[in-house]
């Protein structure tokens, strides 16, 4: 339920998450145009228009689909305040990565075991 509350939060808050701002999440996490656009379930176009125009936002839902991506991917949009502005950034350390890649190479029983 956090997860859902989160986004349900983020919904209504849709102006504060820019187009350059999935823009910059995307190149911080290094993920293409494309396989943003697959794991949104948006298209490539479209996606590419948010981030070039921070008016072109369809609907909550498509945003809702664009930041439950981001979040699989490790990347978390902060909100302005105490006077700094928004941006995004990763949701690991470099060593939380290099640990989760080790355990994820170690094999083992095959299961779902996404990160909170």
């Amino acid at each position: 339920m956090r997860h859902e509350t989160r986004i349900e939060i983020a919904m209504t808050t849709l102006t504060l998450i820019t187009g350059r701002q999935v823009a910059a999440a995307r190149a911080l996490s290094g993920i293409s145009l494309a396989d943003l656009a697959s794991a949104c379930g948006l298209t490539a176009d479209y996606v590419a228009l948010i981030e070039n125009d921070d008016g072109a936002w369809r609907t909550a839902e498509d945003a809702a689909h664009v930041l439950r991506a981001f979040d699989k991917f490790g990347v978390v949009f902060v909100p302005e305040s105490d006077g700094l502005g928004a941006g995004v950034r990763l949701k690991f350390t470099r060593a939380d990565t290099r640990q989760l890649g080790r355990l994820e190479g170690e094999g083992g029983r095959v299961a779902d075991d996404d990160v909170p």
